[in-house]
């Protein structure tokens, strides 16, 4: 793994949370984009060499839906950048992670994502994100 890529939080309201966390960063989104597989709307934001990423659910049935309204808003997932999503999920798979998708999907930010289950890491979330060329 390379870097931390981003931290997603689940948020009710991506209008009122794009002007919270422009305040709290003292930055505006650079990028709100909608991902219709994963029924979300996400908002990006960049704080040094850090982003967040603000997720709002688009439907009911979402993983963000269920998420807030099982444990309210807050932090979602943290995403990692690797350079080869497929060798990681081999390798992950052989160390006894659990992964929720075998095959990478087109996240946002144009990036190939693949999740492990939280069970298998201490009730975080992960994500792997990497580059779409």
């Amino acid at each position: 793994m390379n870097k931390i890529e981003h931290i997603g939080i689940a948020v009710k309201n991506l209008e009122a949370s794009n002007k919270l966390f422009a305040q709290l960063l003292g930055v505006n989104h650079y990028k709100i984009e909608e991902v219709l597989s994963e029924g979300v709307t996400t908002s990006f934001f960049k704080a040094g060499p850090n982003k967040i990423e603000l997720l709002e659910a688009t439907n009911l049935d979402s993983p963000i839906a269920k998420f807030i309204q099982k444990k309210g808003e807050g932090i979602h997932h943290i995403a990692f950048a690797v350079t080869d999503i497929y060798s990681e999920i081999t390798r992950l798979k052989n160390e006894g992670f659990i992964v929720l998708n075998d095959t990478p999907k087109k996240g946002a930010d144009n990036k190939l994502v693949v999740f492990l289950h939280p069970k298998s890491s201490n009730g975080v979330l992960v994500e792997l994100c990497q580059d779409i060329e």
